[in-house]
């Protein structure tokens, strides 16, 4: 039996980037397993794991937190399924995209939609949001959210090395996804999720390899409401 902890919002929105980036290594494996919601303040339910955040995978007795920890985890527990790596080579690689993806994608694109997140969580959790961020960037969100414009355009430049492996390929991976694609996929998908703003233009071959991606593993991507579909349907 495999269990998730992952975050949670209003109308059971699903928004976590590191989260997404197990839920497609769990898909691609092609296991089953049970999810469990977890609020960004309430760290009482995850307090079984010895840390304090997601996502967490339970299985067969072990407790395994960290989206990268998981990869790993998976890779080598479940060999039989398709690999997220490629091999030793691969997974070295990967790992440096997953350190690049870290300190310099999420920072410059996450504190400039994060005001948009407040709307989609309880009122706790969006204030433990804003006391986490302002306090982490020593600006109120904002002043973070009136430079977004000018964040987004410096993200999609900061894209550049993917825009070019793209050209000649459908996914990071080659011909098929690997687990490269995933971590991408899941900054990608939380500002899908949280935020109206347009983060990929139309044309740039990332926003069509992100179409590609959303329609993986039976479309579990794609069901999941981006925030403009939400606002749709409330309206």
């Amino acid at each position: 039996m495999l269990e998730l902890w992952e975050l949670g919002g209003r109308d059971d929105c699903r928004f976590s980037t590191f989260s997404w980036r197990t839920r497609l290594a769990l898909h691609h494996k092609g296991l089953s397993f049970a999810v469990h919601p977890v609020a960004v303040s309430d760290k009482a339910a995850i307090g079984f794991s010895g840390q304090s955040k997601v996502p967490i995978l339970k299985h067969d007795g072990h407790v395994i937190p960290d989206s990268w920890a998981i990869a790993l985890y998976l890779e080598k527990e479940f060999p039989e399924g398709p690999t997220l790596f490629g091999g030793e080579v691969g997974q070295t690689l990967t790992h440096v995209f997953n350190v690049w993806a870290d300190r310099e994608l999420i920072p410059a694109l996450i504190p400039f939609l994060i005001r948009d997140v407040l709307d989609c969580v309880s009122e706790a959790d969006g204030a433990h949001l804003r006391r986490q961020i302002e306090s982490a960037m020593k600006k109120s969100l904002e002043e973070l959210s009136a430079g977004r414009e000018q964040a987004v355009q410096a993200f999609r430049r900061k894209l550049q090395p993917v825009r070019k492996a793209l050209e000649t390929r459908d996914y990071l991976g080659g011909a098929a996804p690997t687990y490269a694609d995933y971590i991408l996929f899941g900054l990608l998908q939380w500002a899908r999720v949280v935020s109206p703003t347009k983060v990929l233009e139309d044309g740039d071959v990332v926003a069509a390899w992100f179409e590609r991606v959303l329609d993986l593993h039976d479309g579990v991507g794609r069901k999941e409401r981006s925030r403009l579909e939400r606002t749709k349907e409330a309206a």
